[in-house]
Formats: structure tokens, sequence, C-alpha cells
């Protein structure tokens, strides 16, 4: 974006007058979320039985591009079986509850039914216990006897102890997830975690996330990140935006990072792909983060609505236990239905937010695009109001 001077050149020939120096405010972009945007019909259309949603993931093939955030009240082994059943992905935390407890259900319980107040605290004690390496491997393997790949998820402070040790007991893919991840980290008082050097001694590929930015993400899949996550504070259950005033909204979030996964795939021949993590409750929000330029979807909330969650129809952030600074708090997102009725339907409800994948594979259809390379090829328009143009009666209104 131009500052104000360099686009009004009467402006320019002021501050030029004045002595004026140009201000930050001058210079900010635009960023466009979800709720910003609207995509654009073109010239085709296709039936949308002939819609092709498969996609991989680091030598994965899945059917439908979904994945299940590492959460606890999302992903546990049964539930990732579920949801490979279906066609998608899920992803465990590592530094979750499943691998603290041999049975994490009186915890979860707990969790779910705490009043509002007390739930902070009851958090910071249910995390407090400590990783225990063979519930890791314990859940590796019922992951595998549940049918579904191996995916895993730990923080940079973690991945260097748990990372060869999930790929010494058959993970098949290991996520560091973190707040922002960069591909250089400062620290003075420890050696951070060398992520070049963690993707070239790892057996298994190495996804990285997450981040919003060209630069970082070029860094990153430059250091060998096998996909990378996008997404600072989207999340229903995030509170990241709140408590540290960052994050880009989706949508550019998006698109920046699918620019540097072209760009790299230009340089090198290697093709990195890009996760979109959080933001996304309805279809079109869906249809919108894949025409943005992403070639995956990771939801936790829609999910943690399936009657087979673990969370009991509540939600919580994964920073959110931190006993000094929380980042994330329990939401109620209630328990809608199975896993499948939310991803493929029938939907009982007007408002997008079951058969979500549906409402993509239909969206993709009326744009004209056979398949998800095709569908990040569509028109993409400013329009901000288009959510309630026409829908007063819808709203309440006369």
């Amino acid at each position: 974006m131009t500052s104000t001077s360099a686009a009004f050149p009467d402006l320019a020939e002021r501050d030029l007058a004045r002595g004026r120096r140009p201000s930050k405010v001058d210079s900010i972009r635009p960023a466009y979320s979800f709720d910003d945007v609207s995509l654009a019909p073109g010239v085709e259309t296709v039936d949308p039985a002939d819609v092709d949603l498969s996609a991989e993931l680091a030598g994965i093939g899945l059917a439908m591009p979904i994945l299940a955030s590492a959460m606890d009240a999302v992903v546990d082994p049964a539930f990732a079986g579920r949801l490979a059943r279906l066609g998608g992905l899920a992803v465990l935390n590592l530094e979750g509850l499943q691998t603290r407890y041999e049975d994490a259900s009186a915890w979860l319980e707990r969790i779910a039914s705490a009043a509002d107040d007390q739930v902070q605290g009851l958090l910071a004690e249910a995390y407090g216990a400590p990783i225990r390496e063979e519930l890791v491997a314990r859940r590796i393997e019922e992951i595998h006897a549940c049918g579904s790949p191996a995916v895993v998820a730990a923080t940079p402070a973690a991945a260097r102890r748990l990372g060869p040790f999930c790929a010494e007991h058959g993970a098949d893919l290991f996520l560091v997830q973190s707040q922002v991840s960069s591909a250089r980290h400062l620290a003075a008082g420890y050696e951070p975690l060398a992520l070049s050097d963690f993707t070239r001694y790892m057996p298994i590929p190495v996804a990285v996330g997450n981040t919003t930015s060209y630069e970082a993400a070029l860094g990153l899949m430059e250091q060998g990140a096998a996909a990378v996550f996008v997404g600072v504070g989207p999340g229903a259950a995030c509170t990241t935006r709140d408590v540290l005033g960052i994050g880009v909204p989706q949508v550019t979030a998006i698109s920046d990072v699918a620019a540097a996964r072209d760009e790299h795939f230009d340089r090198t021949g290697r093709y990195v792909p890009v996760v979109a993590d959080g933001g996304m409750r309805r279809g079109g929000e869906l249809a919108k983060a894949v025409a943005a330029g992403a070639d995956l979807l990771m939801l936790g909330s829609p999910l943690a609505r399936a009657s087979e969650a673990p969370g009991r129809g509540t939600n919580w952030g994964m920073a959110a236990p931190s006993p000094t600074l929380p980042r994330g708090t329990r939401i109620r997102v209630g328990t809608v239905g199975s896993l499948e009725q939310i991803l493929l339907g029938p939907a009982s409800v007007t408002d997008g937010t079951q058969n979500l994948v549906g409402a993509l594979r239909q969206s993709m259809a009326a744009l004209g695009a056979r398949d998800l390379r095709q569908m990040q090829q569509v028109e993409i328009v400013y329009a901000p109001g288009v959510a309630t143009e026409g829908k007063a009666w819808q709203r309440g209104g006369g």
C-alpha cells in the first residue's frame, strides 16, 4: 500500500512544504478477513459429482482437505480413526491430557462441567502433570490401530525431545506448532530449536506452524518444512489477538503464505502445502480459504461440536492452560450431531455450519473449479456487505 503522500500529490507537496515526516499509519496496508470478501462466479460451472476434493499432506493422501486441530477437546485416538474413515486427518496434541493421563476422561468431564470462574485454575492443574513418554508411544499405537496415520504436534520447546521419540515409535508426521513460528528465533537464555537441523535429522516429515507472513513462510520452507500452517489468533477458543494484540486476518495471511509457496516451488520444484488453521466455521469460509490459496483446512471448534469429540460440547485453546498468561479460553460449542453430519451432512440447519465439505464441493462446482488447485485460481472480490445484502427478513428486520 502506498503512503498517503504518494497517493495524493497535493498532500505530498503540503508535507514537503511543512517538512512533515511520514508516519507509520500513512503506510498501513489493508488486510482482509473472511467477512470482507466474496467469491465471484466465472464463465463455467461443473457438476458437483465431478469435483475432486482429494489432497495430500507430506505423502499422506486424503479424500478431503480436512484436518482436525491438535486440541484436547477435539482429538483423541478414537476421533482420529473416525475422521480417517471419512477421509480426513487428525493431529494429536503431544503436550495435552492424552499424554499426561492413562485415562483423560475424568479431567475432560471436569473441565467441561466447571463453572466459568473456576475453569482457568482447573486447566492449569490438569496440565501440571508431566508428559509421559510411554503414553506418547501408546497413543501413536492406538491411532494406528484405529486406522489413521499418526500425526502429532508439539511446541518447539518439546520438539527436540519428542520428535525423535515419536519417529522411533512410528509417527508418520510431526508438527512443530507455536503461537508464531519464524525461521530465525533469537533467545539469550537457551538454545532455540534450529528448524533446518531438526528437519534434516528427523526421519519423518516435519510440518511447521503458525505464521502469517510471506517472508517467514518462505524461510520455513527453505529450512525444510513439509507444510506450513497459517493463522495467528483466528480460532474461536483463542484469545491471542486480545491478550497480545497480534494477528493478521486469515484471507490476507493465507494469500501471503500461498504466494511464498508458489515462489518456493518456482525456485526449487518442491511444493509445500499451505494449511489454513482456524477462523472457519461455515462452508463459505472453507471455500474462501481455499480460494485464498490454502491446500488444506484445519478445524477445531466446528469439529468439537461432534458427538465423537472428547470435549463434551466444549473447546479450549492450546495456550489456555498457561498458569501465567493464558492465550485461550474454554468455550461452550454444544454437541450438534455426528462428525459425519458436520462434515458430509445431511445438514439440519441453514447457517452453513453442517455439511461443511458438501458446501465446499458445491461452491467449487458453482465456480467451475474441478479440483482444489483450480479453486485457488477463482476471483476474490472485496465485498464486506455481501453477507447482509438483501437479508433483512432473515435477520429479523422488516
